[in-house]
């Protein structure tokens, strides 16, 4: 488990992202971030993934692994504890995408968040 700073630890609620905006970011739950150290998890919009962290710093970033509905993708981000207790971060998806996002202070949901499907879910149950 990586020691987290105390003022990054817990969980974030995902409020905004710069390129795929507001609409449809808790389509499939609120969108939130865990900063724990230990098992954390993305979700937003149709993204849930695995999170690991590396403290910087002035910063925090990460490494991510899970899947954009059944399509499995990684990638890189950051965060920065902004003066009014909010964060500003970076995601990028590898070889896609790279949007900023605000995220808030938050409570952890009340159920966790599902560890993110595969190609096999979507198809595995196919006969061709």
């Amino acid at each position: 488990m990586i020691e987290i700073p105390s003022e990054y630890r817990g969980w974030w609620r995902i409020a905004e992202t710069s390129l795929w905006g507001e609409s449809g970011l808790d389509v499939i739950g609120t969108a939130l971030l865990s900063i724990t150290g230990s098992d954390d998890r993305l979700r937003m919009h149709c993204l849930l993934a695995y999170v690991n962290w590396k403290v910087n710093t002035a910063s925090l970033s990460f490494n991510w692994n899970g899947s954009w509905e059944f399509d499995e993708m990684s990638g890189t981000g950051n965060v920065k504890l902004r003066r009014d207790g909010r964060l500003d971060g970076r995601l990028a998806i590898k070889n896609g995408d790279k949007s900023t996002f605000v995220a808030e202070p938050a409570e952890p949901p009340e159920h966790s968040i599902p560890h993110p499907p595969s190609w096999r879910d979507k198809w595995g149950s196919r006969r061709w």
